[in-house]
């Protein structure tokens, strides 16, 4: 049997190489073959950004920042990684990638305990099993009875990144524990973040655009700013210095949210100790924290009693990235404004992605993300897009470009809200009441247009040129816009029965008036055409307010 398990030679990381398999690589290997390897992945899609995070640290460690623009652009014009110098900063700190390692295990606690000395089984690891639901996963019988130490340690990764709350068990030395229990300080901080990254088409250049050099005034950090692995081993209590960090965004990449200890060996892991690590939470770290957007938070400034307090922007589950495309983008929420209060507040790596590299380029923006249930103890749902976006876009040198885009996605919730009214009118010309009724039919209506409207405004968004009258493409957008919300629409319209299409007198608000189809059509076009104009010769011959009943 082996000693230990070293996460530099054994392989681990799940990627997807360029010609699309997927594999297993080692730590070393990950940056070896980093022009070869399309992307991290993982068991599920916050395990690839934790993961990510991590190589992160290492690549800003391993090239000394980097330490300006210059440092940072002989490194993009490069064939490929520094090799040599990511295997000698590793090697200097290989002891703290053993996941057995005696004395100081990675991202571990040795020797923490209970005082009744128990372990948990791997649901409390694995986060896609549902806690006293495991008849929802594939994971069962020997699938938790036991794992390779290779998918330990990528859970053990996500872990200290997005662990839910609730209480913990009570590790013994930790003078927070109270009856033996460990109570809630909240989930791992990457668990409070919208988590957005930039794609660079292989993960070398993804891990640069995502890698500021330390003196970008975007991004705060501290001399003292280092990865877990660089700091003294944590022991079961919360560190000393706790209050005084985050250092920097390589102390968030790597914070350690809890204590943890693996029971197992390198021949497999049959259970964990998780108890509480050290509290985090998110308020106003948006200078140090470079892969989230962030918003501003009057709840929060009513709380602390702070004139501004930014919180990372989430994800919604459901909605696509490009439907809250205006607040990402630095026209709307430059980072230079932050301080003073405005309602958005991009992340650090847009901005520098629009720094770095030419207006022509495109590049793909990732997000990741997970939702939590009550009190965030548990997880709901787990949130994954990616949305390719001209970097002219991302530059405040195109503001005209960037506020077409802005408004054509306004324009097109407008219009989908048109859609929804309509879908509620017939439902109620054709006798519905219960409100359960009326917003579920408004609800599934949305739902179609927005499945229809999907692609094709991902395919617009990406083909935006810098070089063309921005009005003229978003005026194309409106065309096809208009199309398939209407085409939505007139489905709804030909199922609509005859009751519908009588109508009937109802009760909206405060006063009382009558919806039919052709009425309740008429009102939906007009909506439609006033939301997204288009030049009259490319309008077509619809009427706009005419709807024809189909015959008997």
């Amino acid at each position: 049997m082996r000693d230990g398990f070293s996460l530099l030679d054994e392989p681990w990381v799940l990627v997807l190489t360029a010609d699309g398999t997927t594999d297993e690589v080692s730590l070393l290997d990950l940056f070896r073959r980093a022009t070869q390897i399309r992307e991290i992945v993982g068991d599920i899609p916050t395990q690839a950004f934790a993961i990510l995070r991590l190589a992160l640290a290492v690549v800003a460690r391993a090239t000394g920042g980097p330490r300006d623009d210059e440092a940072w652009e002989q490194l993009w014009e490069a064939d490929g990684p520094p090799v040599d110098r990511i295997e000698a900063y590793l090697e200097q700190h290989r002891e703290r990638f053993d996941l057995f390692h005696p004395s100081q295990p990675f991202f571990q606690v040795p020797g923490l305990h209970t005082a009744k000395g128990e372990f948990s089984g791997l649901e409390k690891l694995i986060a896609d099993v549902p806690a006293g639901h495991q008849y929802f996963t594939t994971r069962a019988g020997r699938g938790l009875s036991r794992v390779t130490p290779a998918e330990a340690a990528r859970w053990l990764v996500h872990v200290q990144a997005f662990d839910t709350s609730g209480i913990k068990s009570g590790a013994v030395g930790d003078e927070r524990v109270k009856g033996g229990k460990g109570y809630p300080i909240g989930q791992g901080f990457a668990g409070h973040l919208g988590g957005l990254w930039v794609d660079g088409g292989d993960l070398w250049r993804t891990l640069l655009l995502n890698t500021i050099p330390t003196d970008n005034p975007d991004v705060q950090r501290e001399r003292a700013d280092r990865p877990a692995w660089e700091a003294d081993p944590c022991g079961p209590a919360e560190a000393d210095d706790v209050h005084a960090r985050p250092y920097g965004p390589l102390d968030l990449f790597t914070w350690q949210s809890r204590r943890v200890l693996l029971r197992g060996d390198p021949d497999g892991v049959t259970g964990v100790l998780i108890a509480n690590g050290d509290k985090l939470t998110p308020q106003n770290l948006h200078r140090r924290e470079p892969l989230s957007a962030w918003r501003r938070s009057e709840p929060q400034q009513k709380k602390l009693g702070l004139p501004v307090v930014y919180m990372p922007r989430e994800h919604q589950p459901g909605r696509a990235l490009w439907r809250g495309l205006g607040s990402l983008l630095p026209l709307v929420a430059p980072r230079g404004k932050a301080d003073g209060g405005q309602p958005f507040v991009t992340a650090a790596v847009v901005e520098w992605a629009a720094q770095a590299l030419e207006a022509q380029a495109r590049v793909e923006i990732r997000t990741s993300g997970m939702v939590y249930g009550t009190q965030n103890a548990s997880v709901d749902d787990v949130v994954d897009d990616r949305l390719v976006v001209p970097v002219a876009l991302l530059s405040q040198d195109h503001p005209r470009h960037a506020q077409a885009v802005i408004d054509a996605v306004d324009a097109t919730e407008v219009a989908v809200r048109a859609l929804g009214y309509l879908a509620q009118d017939l439902v109620r010309a054709a006798g519905a009441r219960e409100p359960k009724l009326v917003d579920g039919a408004r609800d599934d209506a949305q739902r179609q247009a927005y499945a229809a409207l999907d692609a094709p405004f991902r395919a617009w968004l990406a083909g935006i040129d810098p070089d063309v009258d921005p009005l003229v493409q978003r005026e194309v957008w409106h065309g096809q816009a208009r199309d398939l919300v209407k085409g939505v629409g007139a489905g709804l319209v030909a199922a609509s029965g005859p009751d519908a299409w009588v109508g009937r007198d109802v009760a909206v608000g405060t006063s009382t008036r009558h919806v039919s189809t052709p009425e309740a059509d008429g009102r939906f076009r007009r909506a439609v055409n006033a939301a997204l104009p288009v030049p009259l010769s490319d309008s077509g011959t619809d009427p706009g307010t005419e709807t024809k009943e189909p015959a008997a």
